[in-house]
């Protein structure tokens, strides 16, 4: 138990003095960053969904 109450008081300690967070304004700024990216992201699989499925129904004419 000991053990238990002296990897919590590092890990508080660790987490008190040792890390340095990021300010308000670097935060946004991340945030809007990944915000962007995933907008990029989300359209780019979204365009290669509707090709695929284009390609995939005239091959299905095709062949039917």
């Amino acid at each position: 138990m000991n053990k238990i109450k002296h990897y919590i008081q590092e890990s508080y300690h660790e987490m008190v003095h040792k890390v340095s967070w990021p300010s308000w304004e670097q935060l946004q700024s991340s945030t809007m960053i990944v915000l962007i990216a995933t907008i990029i992201v989300t359209i780019l699989v979204w365009i290669m969904d509707l090709c695929s499925n284009s390609v995939l129904e005239n091959y299905y004419k095709f062949f039917v």
